[in-house]
């Protein structure tokens, strides 16, 4: 992953300074990473950089080479990749340098020159992170990075038993790091954290994305997820007629035909939860803890 990386911005750093459309031959000379690839080895390289980099929003062009337009190139428009100037006051730049502070990713350093060239002041190498942890570690989100750039199929264990998956795009939702894709052909979410033995498969451009996977959908937070009240876990038991309907709901849920679904959620918003727990009627119960079984049932008796 990290030669991927360092490839990929040896050639963005080429295109924005050699200041006129080239071609592939003369980046195939000039770029580190590439020179030391057969013919047929460089291509599929080259096209799944410039892939990359289309994907990650930089504006990949190309251009005649002279004036007959008999060859072309390409070039990275300055003006189209440039960022203007924000205008920040030096408050709003301490602000932003401090929470580039306070965040850091699977505990690794954070990397502070993206703040420093909006005109951030450094307040002090000694400054720690407070908070913010965003979890996950490093290595295995730069793995699956990767995969989802490069449409490379994983595996990994995830809840007991080897998977083998789509990725389709990562994101980040109250303190955890997820994964979005399809396992044999089903969309499915799961949490980094609880994913082990990570493999990244050797063959690019392995899966064509599927239109029904929406990462925001994906990762949109449960209505139970959000309130002021302190969260407790609750567990709540779905019958086999209605558990296939609640495991599209949840997150890193799957349920097996013909059976009952158990599963424990972290609930903020207990009012919203009951809502949506007295949705399936019968066929839901709660089971623990006691209070919010104590709210429901209220509820139901319109007490409350």
């Amino acid at each position: 992953m990290r030669k991927v990386i360092e490839r990929v911005l040896n050639l963005l750093a080429f295109l924005l300074t050699v200041g006129r459309p080239v071609t592939a031959d003369e980046i195939r000379q000039t770029v580190a990473g590439y020179g030391s690839s057969g013919d047929e080895a460089f291509r599929r390289m080259f096209e799944r950089d410039k892939d990359l980099l289309r994907r990650l929003g930089i504006p990949l062009r190309m251009e005649a080479t002279d004036a007959w337009s008999v060859e072309y190139g390409y070039v990275v428009p300055p003006e189209e990749y440039r960022m203007e100037d924000p205008g920040l006051t030096d408050e709003e730049r301490a602000a932003l340098w401090l929470a580039a502070r306070v965040v850091r990713v699977g505990g690794g350093p954070v990397v502070s020159s993206a703040v420093l060239k909006l005109g951030g002041a450094r307040l002090g190498d000694d400054v720690e992170p407070i908070a913010a942890d965003l979890g996950a570690d490093a290595e295995t989100l730069g793995a699956l990075f990767q995969a989802v750039t490069e449409r490379r199929i994983v595996e990994f264990d995830y809840r007991g038993r080897r998977r083998r998956v789509h990725p389709h795009g990562l994101g980040h939702r109250r303190g955890h790091w997820y994964l979005v894709g399809t396992e044999g052909g089903a969309p499915r979410t799961y949490r980094i954290d609880r994913t082990s033995g990570v493999v990244v498969g050797d063959e690019a451009d392995a899966f064509e994305p599927d239109p029904e996977v929406n990462l925001e959908r994906a990762l949109r937070p449960q209505p139970w997820e959000a309130g002021a009240e302190p969260p407790v876990k609750a567990r709540v038991r779905f019958d086999p007629e209605v558990a296939w309907w609640a495991a599209r709901r949840l997150d890193d849920v799957t349920f097996s035909p013909g059976q009952p679904l158990e599963v424990e959620l972290e609930v903020s918003n207990p009012d919203a939860f009951i809502g949506w727990v007295l949705t399936f009627g019968p066929r839901a119960r709660l089971l623990s803890p006691p209070e919010l079984v104590h709210r429901l049932v209220e509820r139901v008796r319109g007490v409350a």
